[in-house]
């Protein structure tokens, strides 16, 4: 799974700081966080996948493609405010946060099949969110970044879709059994994760963590950034990660059930 592009494609003499969003900004600067720490989330899928080492190997590039994500973000959130130290915000995150047990070496979803359904959520929810973000950014350097960094998530969703056929063969997880990892998964986008990046990275970080008003201002900020087709698509993707049919009616009542909520949430 090669990377297909690099810090240096990306045209940065090209940025514009007069149509630079700051609400968009602080956004960004908690999303370069998220994305920098994908060699936490590599090490934990090579010891869920040991022995796999075709797997390993994939996840490995995926990480190292995470991880050039957080590094592009963040040069364009220091370009957008030269006092945003990345490195200082990052640390607080990592100090803060921590996604997994120590020692951690079995799957939090029972099984490899259910892993590899968990991240084909995460892809889903990054992709739509990627592509939110670039088609309401006005700066054409961030512009150009989501757009890249959408389809290295779509393209992420396809590699573990792939490889969840695959398991799914030898370990026949039920359709039941699918369907209850991706609702869990998807309930934890509201978790501590993006909150505390979201902390971490901008105002609050001189003061003491209130996830609920935190969690509150990230929502509402990221979910004001989606529109209906990017919802009604993330919710074909997530459905057919779980074993149902990807169109018809079943997908057009969730996309308009999660469009709906997003409305809410935003409101």
């Amino acid at each position: 799974m090669p990377a297909h592009w690099t810090l240096e494609d990306i045209d940065w003499g090209s940025f514009e700081p007069a149509k630079v969003d700051p609400e968009l900004l602080r956004l960004i600067k908690a999303a370069s966080l998220v994305e920098h720490n994908g060699a936490e989330y590599t090490r934990y899928l090579c010891d869920v996948f040991a022995g796999d080492s075709a797997f390993q190997d994939a996840a490995r590039q995926w990480g190292v493609e995470e991880v050039q994500h957080g590094e592009a973000l963040a040069r364009w959130a220091m370009l957008a405010d030269p006092s945003f130290d990345f490195d200082a915000a990052f640390r607080r995150f990592t100090d803060g946060y921590q996604p997994f047990e120590e020692g951690q070496v079995t799957s939090k979803r029972g099984s490899r099949t259910g892993e590899l359904i968990a991240r084909c959520i995460v892809e889903t929810g990054t992709s739509s969110y990627y592509t939110a973000l670039a088609e309401t950014a006005d700066e054409p350097v961030l512009k150009q970044i989501c757009k890249k960094i959408a389809a290295d998530e779509f393209r992420h969703y396809k590699l573990f879709y792939q490889h969840m056929r695959r398991y799914q063969v030898e370990e026949q997880l039920g359709r039941f059994g699918r369907l209850r990892v991706a609702v869990s998964r998807l309930g934890e986008t509201e978790d501590d994760e993006l909150a505390y990046a979201y902390y971490a990275a901008n105002d609050w970080a001189d003061g003491a963590y209130d996830r609920e008003s935190v969690a509150k201002a990230h929502v509402r900020s990221a979910f004001g950034r989606y529109r209906r087709p990017h919802v009604m698509r993330a919710a074909a993707m997530m459905l057919k990660a779980a074993g149902l049919p990807s169109n018809g009616w079943l997908a057009k009542t969730a996309g308009a059930l999660g469009w709906r909520f997003m409305q809410r949430r935003v409101a």
